[in-house]
């Protein structure tokens, strides 16, 4: 059997939903958004809808992806979804593991349709009838001020937190230490060098950050994931909480937030 190609699915999809009157628009995000889409991307769909319609939207979509295979797997994102629109992700028999069909069915009706581009990229549009797919503005304003509260809270559990890891360190528990550091350690210097280079993206954690951060950075950063015993652990741990503590300074004084926490020995 021949294999399934991105190019098959998305005219497939394309050519069952736009004649329905139902349908509004069909765009796409993730790398195509970003124009960096290669052999191992998924297609990231979002489609708009009339609000009746997104069960029988899902249902023709099933019936579309299934002329080209049978549908190995299909898993629905349970209602009420953390975004509120419905959710599903396709995988095909003869696609391969990586062409996943991720669909976003929205109601018209929604207010929240994901298409500022300072987030998200430039929409990849197969259709648009209703003139569906317009970028919306980022309020940076909104934005910045909500980053000023974060820092203070990001301070705080930042010096609080960092006990977890040492007390697993000095119990010998690898397992549990390494847990927190990634958790407790890891993940907020990755925001606060996320607030420094790409505030707009500030709790994207991981995700594009080859991308977002200069390649000096990641190269940092690398060195203190990749860790290998307890020794490397404590060693790794102490220069994060230094990193941390510096980026945070800066961050401070540009956002006007007084930086009361330092270092615990």
């Amino acid at each position: 059997m021949t294999k399934v190609t991105r190019e098959q699915v998305l005219q497939v999809l394309v050519e069952n939903l736009e004649p329905l009157d139902y349908t509004r628009a069909l765009w796409e995000g993730g790398a195509a958004a970003f124009n960096r889409q290669d052999e191992w991307s998924d297609i990231d769909l979002h489609l708009v809808v009339d609000d009746e319609h997104v069960n029988e939207a899902f249902a023709v979509v099933d019936s579309a992806l299934e002329s080209l295979s049978p549908i190995d797997l299909k898993y629905e994102l349970p209602q009420p979804t953390w975004h509120g629109h419905a959710q599903a992700f396709y995988r095909l028999e003869h696609g391969g593991r990586f062409l996943i069909v991720d669909l976003v069915v929205m109601q018209l009706s929604h207010p929240e349709k994901y298409l500022e581009t300072e987030l998200h990229g430039q929409a990849v549009v197969h259709f648009d009838k209703s003139n569906v797919v317009q970028p919306t503005e980022f309020d940076w304003e909104t934005h910045h001020e909500m980053l000023k509260k974060r820092l203070p809270t990001l301070s705080v559990t930042f010096n609080l937190f960092q006990f977890l890891t040492l007390k697993e360190i000095n119990r010998g528990n690898d397992l549990e230490a390494i847990s927190f550091y990634y958790r407790f350690t890891l993940n907020p210097l990755v925001e606060v060098l996320r607030i420094k280079h790409t505030p707009e993206r500030y709790n994207f954690s991981t995700r594009h950050i080859h991308y977002d951060l200069p390649q000096e950075t990641i190269r940092e950063l690398r060195e203190l994931f990749f860790v290998e015993d307890l020794d490397d652990l404590r060693s790794k741990q102490i220069q994060a909480e230094g990193w941390f503590y510096k980026i945070l300074s800066g961050l401070s004084e540009e956002f006007g937030v007084e930086q009361k926490l330092s270092r615990v020995d």
